[in-house]
């Protein structure tokens, strides 16, 4: 249990030699309120509450923020190494980025950042060899870069695009529509939009979408989301003449998305009411809108992600009776409301993904956390494979059930995003973009290898680094890992883990249970009363980075960022002595309170409540901010969040920065790094991710003690 008594300003004294930056630090003083909660029976003290409040609203938290970011940047500031890193990971970001091209209204259209631009362009080309044109530029929005395009659908017919703007990294989506041919911005506009996409009906008239009710004012950023709505928007009317499309008022926790079927005939809505796939499926005739909708699952017990139809069969994937998911068939006329057929059986590798293009299934896998990709026919027959490089990971394979052709991405940690053409008839993939960054790929090695945790459990593992380092226990090492919400993390490229191993460091990315690498048991094993197995598996991870001789503890960091940031949390106060840094990142670090904020009550599913007997037991075992124990010796540890996040709110790292600091029982620093105008860091600037970056590798290397490669960033 926490003391609840004030405190004055907390000196960390330095006891051995000094290492970059100056110390002793001086924190700000945080101020102690005397409030205890009681969670059936038990009392909890929570000294910092009063740090959740909006740092939009109060002045006190503001100027916290402002005291704690003058004592982070003073240390950053200091450290001789930030200005070389900040100057060579400009370097390895200026290269130009591609996202897969798709096709719509018989345009090709594609997003491309030639390198630092603050936010990606998007482009429009009639054809493939045609001549590329800016349809929508973010960077022209605001001057810093913060305000970001997020999402985009295309009217059937050409003519019209709606697309959407976030501000400051919110996850706020205000809707816009865009003229194509003559790039006239129309008036309508639609906002409380959260997390899904418009989709325009068959003629272009308007689109469908979902939304919230309107917050109070100044609630904006912090309240629940409740009563969504599926609406339906027509060109040139305002919001407010929407039409009501589906609600369900009784059940005000449940939350939609919508999408019109390729045929335009109907409109697919999917209910869930948390972050685990368990649906109902609602379909609507589109050409029959006085009929009552078919509630076609009735249901949350299954995944049923829709995939496409043919007439009145519509397919899904699902995990119903294949844990490791399979995709079924169900025809809106059968007489068993129960009845499905399967169109492609459970195998022994994870399906993460199908879609349906050119007649045919074409389906992605995860075998080992290694991507496969598998094609067949509507009736289910196998049709062959698309062959990829090697160990990586990919993602695209979308367009419309007539299209031909199709675009994909592929990639791993020393081989930058290449994107590739798929030809439908020929089974040929053709190179289509292959960015050129500033390192030579063959310099570095990947590679998987497999370790128990700590009940047994074979967990598997990427490494990567440069070819040639030596096991001899020294090596600088950055561990990351998730564990959570069904997410798998498979072998990708991000200049963020190459900058490291440019560095010299080794790049450990472990898959850990509450991941979705395995199917559904893989995740239910890191869930609710069950999540400590994720800890062990990160701890188990770090034990065997030691054991083999990667490095040692003192040079080994761990990194994560929302759930990872939980993760980094947990794993830094259960073994403060395991690791030498600690960059937690935008994470969930009240384990007691996070459903009381924003979209919090959703990841009920994963963690569990505090409202429950037994799951409050299990969070309170592992909640990060509640098992800070006084003078103990935490790592070296640098918080990050953003004053604007409205996923997980900043209160949550304030608190745990504060409690941090005050019982830091040794001269390794604490430190919280508040980036403004930023959010969770979707849409967030190059630069501002650049300069977060290039701060959390310069607090590495000061705290790892580490020596950059002789020449690095054009330096002696």
């Amino acid at each position: 249990m926490m003391r609840a008594v004030c405190c004055a300003v907390v000196l960390v004294l330095a006891s051995g030699a000094m290492h970059g930056a100056e110390r002793p630090i001086a924190y700000p003083e945080t101020r102690r309120v005397d409030h205890v909660d009681e969670y059936h029976g038990v009392k909890v003290a929570d000294p910092y509450r009063w740090l959740e409040d909006d740092v939009r609203v109060s002045k006190e938290v503001e100027e916290w923020v402002e005291r704690q970011n003058e004592v982070t940047f003073r240390y950053l500031e200091a450290l001789p190494e930030r200005e070389k890193i900040r100057k060579r990971l400009t370097e390895l970001w200026d290269y130009p980025k591609y996202s897969p091209p798709v096709k719509e209204g018989g345009r090709y259209y594609y997003q491309k950042n030639d390198g630092l631009q603050n936010q990606a362009v998007l482009y429009r080309m009639d054809s493939l060899d045609g001549e590329a044109k800016v349809l929508i530029d973010p960077n022209t929005w605001s001057k810093d870069g913060t305000i970001a395009l997020q999402g985009t659908d295309f009217s059937e017919d050409g003519r019209h695009v709606v697309y959407g703007r976030s501000e400051a990294g919110s996850d706020w989506t205000t809707w816009r529509v865009l003229e194509i041919e003559s790039g006239k911005q129309l008036d309508d506009e639609i906002r409380w939009n959260k997390f899904t996409t418009p989709s325009w009906d068959h003629e272009g008239k308007g689109f469908f979408y979902t939304r919230y009710d309107e917050p109070q004012e100044g609630a904006e950023f912090q309240s629940l989301n409740f009563n969504s709505r599926v609406c339906y928007h027509r060109l040139g009317t305002p919001q407010s003449a929407d039409a009501l499309v589906y609600h369900r008022p009784e059940n005000p926790d449940w939350f939609y998305d919508c999408k019109v079927t390729d045929d335009g005939r109907y409109l697919v809505i999917t209910t869930a009411i948390g972050t685990d796939e368990k649906y109902r499926i609602t379909v609507k005739d589109l050409e029959k809108p006085g009929e009552k909708p078919i509630e076609l699952v009735d249901h949350f017990r299954n995944e049923y992600t829709f995939v496409g139809n043919d007439g009145r069969v519509f397919f899904f994937k699902t995990d119903l009776e294949a844990p490791r998911r399979r995709l079924v068939a169900i025809d809106l006329d059968r007489s068993n409301p129960e009845a499905v057929r399967e169109v492609i059986p459970q195998s022994e590798a994870t399906l993460t993904d199908v879609s349906l293009v050119g007649n045919q299934f074409i389906a992605t896998y995860l075998q080992d956390v290694q991507p496969r990709v598998k094609l067949y026919s509507l009736a289910g027959e196998a049709a062959g494979d698309v062959r990829l490089p090697g160990i990586g990971s990919v993602y695209g394979f979308e367009g419309e059930r007539e299209d031909m052709e199709t675009f994909y991405l592929f990639s791993s940690f020393n081989a930058p995003p290449t994107i590739y053409r798929y030809d439908i008839a020929s089974g040929e993939s053709t190179l289509f973009r292959s960015p050129e960054v500033e390192f030579d790929p063959s310099q570095y090695e990947v590679k998987q290898v497999f370790y128990s945790s700590r009940d047994g459990t074979r967990v598997p593992m990427f490494l990567s680094y440069k070819k040639g380092i030596k096991l001899d226990g020294s090596n600088p090492t950055l561990l990351y890992g998730y564990g959570g919400f069904n997410i798998s993390l498979p072998a990708s490229f991000a200049v963020t883990w190459l900058s490291w191993m440019d560095m010299g460091g080794v790049y450990a990315q472990a898959n850990l249970r509450g991941g979705g690498e395995y199917g559904d048991p893989w995740h239910r094993a890191g869930t609710r009363l069950q999540k400590q197995n994720v800890f062990d598996d990160f701890i188990a991870a770090a034990e065997w980075l030691i054991e083999e001789r990667y490095t040692r503890s003192d040079r080994l960091a761990i990194i994560g960022r929302s759930n990872g940031g939980l993760l980094v949390g947990a794993a830094m106060t259960q073994r403060p002595d395991l690791f030498g840094a600690c960059l937690p990142g935008v994470g969930v670090m009240d384990m007691l309170r996070f459903h009381k904020f924003t979209e919090g009550r959703l990841w009920i599913d994963d963690y569990g409540s505090s409202d429950d007997p037994e799951e409050f037991k299990a969070l309170s075992a592992y909640s990060p901010y509640h098992n800070i124990e006084p003078d103990t010796c935490y790592p070296a540890t640098m918080v990050l969040t953003a004053d604007t996040d409205d996923r997980v709110i900043p209160g949550h790292s304030f608190k745990f920065a504060a409690a941090l600091q005050r019982a830091q029982g040794c001269d390794n620093p604490v430190l919280i790094r508040i980036d403004v105008r930023a959010g969770h860091g979707a849409g967030k600037p190059t630069a501002k991710r650049i300069e977060e970056l290039a701060d959390q590798w310069a607090f590495l290397v000061d705290n790892l003690k580490m020596e950059l490669p002789e020449g690095y960033g054009g330096g002696e």
